[in-house]
């Protein structure tokens, strides 16, 4: 079964919504983004959340101390990682991190080998103004002759319910990470949400 992440959470009741939906995973936004959050609004949300839903902070070139402090204090359980992250940053952070990359071409998914200590690889576009979170996606056929581990690989970039099952059957990752696809008029819609979720867990 497709695990699910819904990320870009601002609100209560589309975490709770997305909680009793079966999400697995609800992601924070802490960068530049349009749907960026404070650290007291996610430490908020999270806090009322089942012990279940794992909570992941997005982060662009941000410090260890910065990554820690927010670790803390939003009760995460991990840092998700978009920027220009070496990996001997990753190495030494002493935390659960997921290393996200933008993928433009076959040998952008080479670079997941430099980061195996990472818990999870999200794979997104590389199109859009934003690190993440553009509603556009990759070709996801560039995985086809790559060795990856797919137990650790998380896709991402322009999924919706309409889309999800090729995405799914070409990549099969472990989870699938969806923003702008259960989003009505830049605002997370609960129908989406649970029409997505439910989706995904029939793969």
């Amino acid at each position: 079964m497709t695990h699910v992440k819904v990320c870009g959470i601002r609100e209560y009741e589309h975490a709770i919504a997305a909680a009793d939906a079966g999400v697995d995973a609800l992601g924070f936004v802490f960068a530049e983004s349009k749907r960026k959050v404070s650290l007291k609004q996610a430490q908020s949300i999270s806090k009322r959340l089942p012990d279940h839903v794992k909570k992941i902070g997005v982060f662009v070139n941000a410090s260890r101390e910065e990554l820690a402090e927010s670790y803390e204090f939003a009760g995460l359980d991990f840092v998700q990682l978009h920027g220009n992250e070496s990996p001997l940053f990753c190495e030494q952070l002493n935390l659960p991190f997921i290393k996200a990359f933008r993928i433009k071409g076959e040998d952008d998914i080479d670079r997941i080998k430099e980061f195996e200590n990472a818990s999870y690889y999200l794979l997104d576009s590389a199109s859009g103004p934003y690190q993440g979170g553009n509603g556009t996606q990759f070709n996801w056929e560039f995985l086809n002759e790559k060795e990856v581990d797919h137990n650790k690989l998380i896709l991402a970039g322009g999924l919706n319910q309409d889309n999800l099952q090729k995405a799914i059957e070409i990549v099969q990752p472990t989870m699938v990470d969806v923003s702008s696809g259960v989003e009505t008029n830049g605002i997370k819609d609960i129908h989406k949400i649970k029409r997505f979720i439910g989706l995904a867990k029939q793969f």
